[in-house]
């Protein structure tokens, strides 16, 4: 996994803070572009506060729609930072070297942007300050002996999303503080100061560098249980739901954490293309990372895959009647069959047969259609779980219903990922999103080792 040319100090330095030294030109046009539809969907976002849910497209009994799967969809893309950068890390794979910082800002981002639409969702955002058990001084709803049901997920849910939040933004800063130092060393004026209080003092001293990698590894090991229970505990929002017969699921939890990954995993692989295509670190992103991200990903998908084929066998067993009508409306009435049908194939079969090649692993443009396809895949798994559960829940076949999304509603999600995508590129103009210090070390323990009459890239490492 050690291919590519070697790299002096110098030129790593060079190359890879071009984003922030050296803004490209189009930097600003399209921030402004992406800032502007945020803007048009904040105004969408107030018009349907002010007008009410009813510009939405929820009804009785589908109460959950866009927001909700959006909601989901971004906890399972915020999974990738910690794939990435605590179980690669600990585990010593080299290729996750030019991943880990993208991926781990990705998780940061993602799981802000997951946060905002359950508020979006309530209609009602400004009663936030009296859902936030932990403020005494909000006596409203106390006052009417009204507390947190601490036995519902939904109360799980943002404890867990919490600290997995600032588990990540900790993560971040500490990998942060040597590239800091170096930024220190090169900018002048504010910047110099800023990033000189952000460094705390780093000299790269042999202390601080057995301080840094110890503490990179205790997070990791740390954050590994978060990883798991966020998605665990948002996947028992639905599974905890007794009246939905097709949520209560016991296999739910494997399945949200494994798509979770499914879905991280490709977006950051997606992302590291657009960052080697805009930035030129062809040198930093090789055909090598990309090729072994696609290779965990066939491992990922396939276990994916597995446990959404027994999710479904394990509800035509049950032989409940509720459950069968769901699975009747997702496998045999239009035009729910044919998302099913298109779900399954571009979250699994279209990727997994592209990820199978070596030269289509390879080949850039081929790597980033499966990534978005995939990430189509699980957003439509998201939504055909949720509303199609809503839909048949009732007993009585005349209490059915079905549901649209309204351009409100479109509007609003769509421009989460131009708010993503917007946030990706203010930070790139901030801090380096590949780790100077991750790649030299990389580069010291470059060698090559003789095989016979070829010589092979290798790594070598004192454990």
């Amino acid at each position: 996994m050690q291919e590519g040319t070697p790299l002096q100090s110098r030129q790593i330095n060079r190359e890879l803070l071009v984003s922030i030294l050296n803004s490209p030109k189009w930097f600003w046009m399209a921030v402004g572009i992406l800032g502007l539809i945020v803007l048009f969907a904040m105004g969408t976002a107030g018009l349907m506060i002010n007008k009410g849910m009813g510009v939405t497209g929820l009804n009785r009994p589908v109460m959950w729609g866009f927001f909700i799967t959006n909601f989901v969809f971004w906890i399972g893309i915020s999974h990738a930072g910690v794939m990435l950068s605590a179980i690669l890390r600990l585990s010593k794979a080299e290729w996750r070297r030019p991943a880990t910082r993208a991926a781990e800002i990705l998780t940061v981002f993602s799981l802000m942007t997951a946060m905002m639409m359950p508020l979006i969702h309530t209609g009602r955002p400004w009663r936030l300050v009296y859902w936030i058990y932990t403020v005494p001084f909000v006596p409203y709803d106390y006052a009417r002996g009204i507390w947190p049901n601490v036995r519902s997920p939904l109360v799980w849910d943002p404890s867990a999303v919490y600290t997995y939040l600032t588990s990540s933004i900790l993560f971040v800063i500490i990998a942060l503080i040597p590239d800091f130092a170096v930024l220190r060393d090169r900018t002048t004026g504010i910047s110099n100061k800023i990033y000189g209080m952000l460094a705390m003092g780093w000299q790269g001293n042999p202390r601080q560098w057995k301080l840094q990698i110890i503490a990179g590894v205790l997070l990791s090991a740390l954050i590994l249980p978060v990883f798991v229970s966020v998605h665990s505990i948002v996947s028992w929002d639905f599974g905890m739901a007794v009246s939905v017969k097709s949520w209560h699921s016991t296999i739910f939890a494997p399945y949200f954490v494994v798509g979770a990954v499914h879905s991280g995993v490709s977006a950051v692989a997606f992302v590291l293309i657009i960052l080697r295509y805009i930035y030129g670190w062809q040198n930093y992103i090789r055909h090598e990372h990309i090729d072994a991200l696609a290779r965990l990903l066939i491992v990922v998908a396939t276990g994916w895959f597995y446990f959404l084929v027994m999710e479904i066998v394990f509800g035509f067993y049950g032989r409940e009647a509720d459950e069968i009508a769901v699975r009747n409306l997702q496998f045999m009435i239009t035009p729910w069959n044919i998302w099913m049908m298109i779900f399954v194939g571009v979250t699994y079969f279209l990727p997994v047969a592209i990820w199978l090649s070596r030269s289509a692993r390879r080949n850039l443009w081929i790597m980033s259609l499966a990534c978005i396809s995939v990430n189509v895949g699980m957003w439509l798994e998201r939504f055909l779980i949720i509303v199609p559960g809503l839909a048949r829940k009732q007993l009585l076949t005349f209490d059915w219903y079905t549901y649209t999304p309204s351009a409100v509603e479109w509007i609003i999600v769509g421009a989460t990922f131009a708010m993503v995508s917007m946030l990706m590129l203010v930070i790139a103009r901030v801090v380096p999103l590949i780790p100077l210090y991750d790649i030299k070390e990389g580069e010291i323990l470059r060698t090559e080792i003789k095989i016979g009459r070829v010589s092979v890239p290798a790594t070598f490492r004192e454990d």
